[in-house]
């Protein structure tokens, strides 16, 4: 069932979302060379649970840590290690928090040191891309119009859409109705409402859309071994269009 939030619901989830923004905000100082990403994960928990909230993934059907962090070829769900950050990486986090019963959730892809043209324009036409999939998030048009305006712009630059991995309603839980895909053909699927709240996701290969699951169980890789980048917002959509709730300052 795809739910429609209240004003007063609507401002809880935003709070959630403030949290969140917050977190990647604080991290973006400590994405460089030589970083542990188990002590990232670890100053994430510390500050989403100093605001009075809980890490969302921890615990979430089983996943061990606050952040999914996934480097280069890795698309989502990466499972935060000992290993350490290297010059010319990039790397998506991807971070969630609950606060009074209601969700937040945002990614953001970051550079690693010094790194290719080639990854730096996949980041920038990702992160363009999700711009450009929510301002197609208002009253009246459809779920599939996001994805459509995500995909042709992507695949216009050359680069590809992940297919098995999509965006999701968000709320009393993580994961809601509607699915929300980054592809597919315009005017389909769940028409949007006032009052309702969605993450829009991107996850945008360098090369072929196809990818598979690694050994743990969690990590998604690209299947020609090509970066791949994620951005995502959490919006609510309201009467005059979307509202960005996880926007943040970095």
């Amino acid at each position: 069932m795809v739910r429609v939030r209240t004003e007063r619901e609507i401002e809880l989830i935003a709070e959630s979302c403030q949290i969140v923004a917050d977190t990647l905000d604080m991290l973006t100082s400590y994405v460089k060379p030589g970083m542990d990403l188990l002590e990232l994960d670890s100053m994430a928990e510390e500050f989403i649970r100093s605001k009075g909230a809980r890490p969302a993934f921890k615990g979430y059907m089983g996943f061990p840590a606050t952040l999914c962090i996934s480097i280069d070829e890795e698309v989502v769900h990466g499972i935060p290690s000992k290993r350490t950050l290297q010059d010319g990486q990039i790397v998506g986090i991807d971070c969630g928090a609950e606060k009074k019963g209601y969700f937040g959730d945002s990614a953001r892809t970051f550079a690693v040191g010094n790194i290719s043209s080639e990854k730096q324009k996949l980041m920038n036409i990702t992160r363009e891309s999700l711009m450009k999939g929510i301002k197609e998030a208002k009253p009246g048009n459809y779920v599939s119009d996001i994805g459509y305006t995500i995909q042709t712009f992507v695949e216009a630059e050359g680069f590809s859409v992940v297919r098995e991995l999509v965006g999701h309603g968000i709320g009393t839980a993580l994961h809601e109705e509607p699915q929300v895909p980054n592809y597919g053909m315009p005017k389909q699927g769940v028409q949007l409402q006032e009052g309702m709240c969605i993450a829009i996701e991107p996850m945008i290969n360098l090369g072929s859309k196809d990818i598979f699951t690694d050994s743990d169980g969690w990590t998604i890789k690209t299947r020609d071994g090509k970066s791949s980048a994620h951005f995502e917002h959490t919006i609510a959509i309201l009467a005059d269009g979307p509202k960005i709730l996880t926007m943040g300052n970095a």
